[in-house]
C-alpha cells in the first residue's frame, strides 16, 4: 500500500502545473485621418465599437499599431480598466504614430519598459534602411498579479514601403528580445506588413526561438487574413498581424476577429481596415 501510495504521488508530481491563462492581442486601429471621415470609416465613428469590443472581450494585455496620441487619449478614456505605455516613433515623446500596449491593472503589473526604433541606430528615434518611415517597437516586462508569472510582451509595426527594412527589422527583433527578455517567455504581436510566405517571417519563425500562435495554437477561428481594407466581405489567407510567442508558451486558441458595425445608414463597416488578432495563452509548452 506504501508503494502505490508512493507511485501516486511521483505520478502527481510529474503532472505539469496548469498556469493561469492570458488573453493577448493585437489591434491596428487605423490612424485618425480626414479621408476615411468622408468615406464613412472615421475613427469618431470606430471608437466606440472598438471600444465596446475591447470592453466585452476583455483581454489582458494587447499592443496596437498607428495609434496618435490623441488616439491614445481616446482609447484610454474609453477603457479605464487599462493602461498603456509607449511613444511616438517621430520623436521619443509624443509625435506620430504609436505602438502602444494596453494592459489591464487588475490583472499584470508594469514591472519596466522601453522602446527601440527598428533601424541600425535603434536607441535613437531613426528611420531604418530603405524604409519610407520611422517604426517603432515597445515593449514591456510583466507580473501576473495572481501568479507571479512575469513574461515579456513586445508590440510593433514593420515598415509598408521598404523590403530590406521589414527584414533587418526581423533580425534585429531576435537581437533585441533576446538581449532584453533573455530566457524570458515572450509574447511579440504588430502588424508586421508581411505575411506567413514572406522572408522576414522565415526570418523570425527559423530557429525556433519564436512561435506563430497561428500555426501551433490548439484550437483556431480564422475565415480569413487580417488586411480588410474597409472591405467587409474581402477574403484573403494573408496574414499581415502577428503573434509570436516563445516555444515555453502554450496556445490555447487563437482567433481573427472580423466583427463589424452597421453605420445609421444600414451599411456593414468594419472597426479597421486590419482584423485584429486575439489568442489565449498559458505559460507551458505542454497541453494542460
Amino acid at each position: 500500500m506504501k508503494k502505490f501510495v508512493l507511485l501516486i504521488i511521483t505520478l502527481l508530481s510529474a503532472v505539469p502545473v496548469h498556469a493561469q491563462s492570458l488573453l493577448v492581442g493585437s489591434y491596428n486601429v487605423r490612424y485618425q485621418n480626414t479621408s476615411d471621415s468622408l468615406k464613412g470609416n472615421g475613427w469618431e465613428r470606430r471608437l466606440p465599437e472598438l471600444c465596446a469590443q475591447i470592453d466585452f472581450l476583455r483581454p489582458d494585455i494587447f499592443g496596437t499599431q498607428e495609434c496618435l496620441a490623441a488616439q491614445l487619449d481616446d482609447l484610454q478614456t474609453g477603457l479605464p480598466a487599462y493602461r498603456h505605455i509607449g511613444v511616438g516613433r517621430d520623436d521619443g515623446i509624443s509625435r506620430g504614430e504609436h505602438s502602444a500596449i494596453f494592459y489591464r491593472t487588475d490583472r499584470l503589473r508594469l514591472l519596466r519598459s522601453g522602446n527601440f526604433w527598428l533601424s541600425q541606430t535603434p536607441d535613437v528615434a531613426s528611420r531604418g534602411w530603405d524604409a519610407a518611415l520611422p517604426r517603432i517597437c515597445t515593449w514591456g516586462e510583466f507580473e501576473d498579479v495572481a501568479s507571479k508569472q512575469r513574461f515579456f510582451f513586445f508590440n510593433l509595426h514593420f515598415d509598408h514601403v521598404g523590403t530590406t527594412a521589414r527584414k533587418e527589422s526581423a533580425r534585429l527583433i531576435l537581437y533585441k528580445t533576446k538581449e532584453i527578455a533573455g530566457n524570458a517567455p515572450i509574447v511579440l504581436t504588430g502588424d508586421f506588413n508581411v505575411d506567413q510566405r514572406s522572408e522576414p517571417y522565415l526570418v523570425l519563425t527559423a530557429d525556433s526561438y519564436l512561435k506563430d500562435a497561428y500555426v501551433c495554437t490548439r484550437q483556431r477561428y480564422a475565415p480569413t487574413g487580417t488586411f480588410n481594407s474597409f472591405d467587409p466581405d474581402k477574403h484573403t489567407d494573408s496574414r499581415i498581424d502577428h503573434i509570436f510567442v516563445s516555444p515555453t508558451i502554450f496556445v490555447e486558441n487563437y482567433a481573427v476577429l472580423t466583427d463589424g458595425y452597421w453605420d445609421k445608414q444600414g451599411q456593414r463597416r468594419t472597426l479597421s481596415d486590419h482584423y485584429p488578432v486575439l489568442a489565449r495563452i498559458s505559460f507551458s509548452a505542454l497541453q494542460p
